[in-house]
């Protein structure tokens, strides 16, 4: 179901009431969890995202995120584990075995068939048709693949184990796995191998005891020895030693050798001409070359590796141009052998997931906060929060909640409303509200409290410290702007608020759309810099960044000016 690409419709916090349904569904479905373990899976104070997303062939499926990685998904109003949960909680689902090289077809969308399916000693999982179940390898007990049964366990084993066994929805290294952080599965025991585990233990500790008495024997049977031939023994030692030390002089001798050996290169090296070091150099940089790139234009140095050093074949295409067809396969063993040095001292570059090899780019976490103003400090006082107190949305509404309880404010005709006293009326009311409004609903009075406070943000990155800072976070502009005659470009700017690099957003955009662009420092703005690229690809710097870099949507402004397609008449 996810090995293409899948489209996000939505992405929104999970509401309260929401929560407690899905915690409720997901101990209906999977009852092996216990109490603690739920709690775990499913925490009560963490922001847990509802994301609803359509696959490649049109099904509607909603995805329940947690720290960045998908727990389950909903299908057809019913719940299925992701590989990231599994992980965790192993024995979740019954598992069926397959072979290493069957996870290749599993991910390219093929379903796992029965005679693929390795038996253990204790036979099949108990399953029904329909059931939900995991696939796990040989050897490792960590599932890499969910699905339903295509048959019951009757059925399989009275259909001679073939036909089809599982029906895959969802795999390791699948798109729904790549939502998540991408890490790997982990190396866990299934029962078979913890059985074996436990059997190897108990035969060592058994041969550990059977050489440990073989050595106290052998002990005894020396110490008669020595008591009973001391002498002849110790001649025997004396027509042995001698042996010992001619083999300790060749040793020496052999190690002196090397080291003359070793002083006559040395030496060697010393009394070559620069123009044969450079020539030694030289060779050795053809050899870093030939081995990262096997094909050159060259000239002279081309004909001289040819026929002095007889590694390559020279091909003349056109006049002046010449490449390499064909290497040595004789003189390939020294090209084999060539290790490419270790580039040191370079550049350190911003690693953002841009290439290979680079750490990927974590998105930041950004968390909204309100300041206590001196308008509303009278309300918080008994909370000890003076102006100037940074609290959460959370927080706000337990602050007010209980003011409101402590001082039997709720109204006892209908709980949904509060009765205004004087210090809310000072700090929530407008003047010309003083004489008219005597009660406000709980979600008034929650949002006049929210909006009399001034607003914050706080940004974390990975591995650093929280950043709070007042107001609205700038969101990552994207706009057309006209040069020239008629010609387009396309702007952005704001990148480094998210700890973007702007050279490597650019460079990325460059590869992508094959167009030219240019940094420039934005006027008036301190250490921030406008990417300019040619053409309006609004469409590319959405995709990069909200696929790429995954940076939510409701933080990327300019979004909806895009060429729009359509057919051409």
């Amino acid at each position: 179901m996810f090995s293409k690409s899948f489209r996000v419709k939505s992405n929104t916090v999970i509401k309260g009431s929401d929560r407690r349904k899905l915690k409720a569904d997901v101990s209906a479905a999977f009852a092996s969890l216990s109490a603690d373990e739920l709690s775990e899976l499913i925490p009560n104070k963490e922001e847990i995202n509802v994301v609803k997303i359509y696959a490649h062939k049109g099904e509607a499926v909603t995805l329940y995120v947690l720290h960045k990685n998908p727990l389950f998904f909903e299908l057809e109003k019913r719940l299925y584990p992701t590989v990231y949960v599994l992980w965790r909680y192993p024995a979740l689902l019954p598992t069926f075995k397959t072979w290493p090289p069957v996870l290749q077809k599993l991910i390219g969308g093929a379903d796992l068939m029965l005679p693929g399916v390795v038996v253990p000693s204790t036979g099949l999982p108990q399953v029904k048709r329909g059931d939900c179940c995991a696939v796990t390898l040989v050897n490792n007990g960590a599932s890499v693949a969910v699905g339903t049964a295509a048959l019951s366990s009757e059925e399989m084993q009275s259909s001679g184990m073939k036909g089809r066994g599982v029906c895959v929805l969802h795999t390791y290294m699948d798109n729904l796995w790549a939502f998540g952080d991408k890490s790997g599965p982990p190396t866990l025991l299934d029962a078979e191998s913890k059985g074996q585990r436990v059997n190897e233990d108990e035969s060592e500790e058994e041969e550990e005891e059977e050489k440990e008495g073989e050595e106290k024997e052998k002990k005894e049977i020396e110490k008669n020895v020595e008591e009973e031939h001391g002498s002849a023994y110790g001649t025997a030692t004396d027509h042995v030693c001698p042996d010992f030390e001619e083999l300790g002089l060749a040793e020496k001798n052999e190690e002196e050798d090397e080291k003359c050996k070793e002083g006559v290169e040395e030496n060697h090296d010393n009394s070559r001409t620069p123009q044969e070091i450079m020539d030694a150099l030289l060779v050795q940089c053809f050899l870093h070359a030939l081995k990262s790139k096997p094909k050159w234009k060259l000239s002279k140095f081309l004909q001289a590796m040819q026929q002095q050093h007889n590694l390559v074949q020279v091909k003349e295409l056109t006049k002046g141009v010449e490449s390499i067809p064909r290497l040595n396969l004789k003189k390939f063993l020294v090209l084999r052998s060539f290790i490419v040095p270790e580039e040191t001292g370079g550049e350190a570059v911003p690693a953002q997931g841009g290439g290979e090899g680079e750490a990927p780019y974590h998105p930041p976490e950004i968390s909204t906060l309100y300041c206590v103003s001196a308008r509303v400090e009278p309300l918080f006082l008994e909370a000890n929060k003076r102006k100037g107190a940074i609290v959460q949305p959370a927080e706000v509404r337990s602050i007010v909640t209980e003011y409101v309880k402590k001082n039997e404010l709720v109204d006892e005709n209908n709980k949904n409303y509060v009765s205004i006293n004087t210090t809310l009326c000072d700090c929530l009311l407008e003047k010309s509200e003083y004489q008219e409004v005597e009660f406000l609903k709980w979600d008034d009075l929650f949002s006049r409290t929210l909006g009399k406070m001034q607003e914050c943000y706080q940004i974390v990155f990975p591995g650093q410290t929280a950043i709070i800072k007042k107001g609205h976070i700038e969101p990552i502009d994207i706009s057309v702007a006209s040069r020239g005659s008629n010609k387009k470009v396309t702007l952005i700017k704001n990148l480094e608020v998210y700890c973007l690099d702007p050279a490597v957003v650019a460079t990325a955009l460059q590869h992508r759309v094959q167009a030219s662009s240019v940094l420039q420092p934005i006027p008036g703005a301190k250490d921030k810099v406008l990417v300019q690229i040619q053409g309006n690809q609004i469409h590319q710097v959405g995709s990069l960044l909200l696929d790429h870099y995954r940076i939510p949507r409701k933080y990327i402004q300019g979004l909806e000016k895009a060429v729009k397609g359509g057919k051409k008449k």
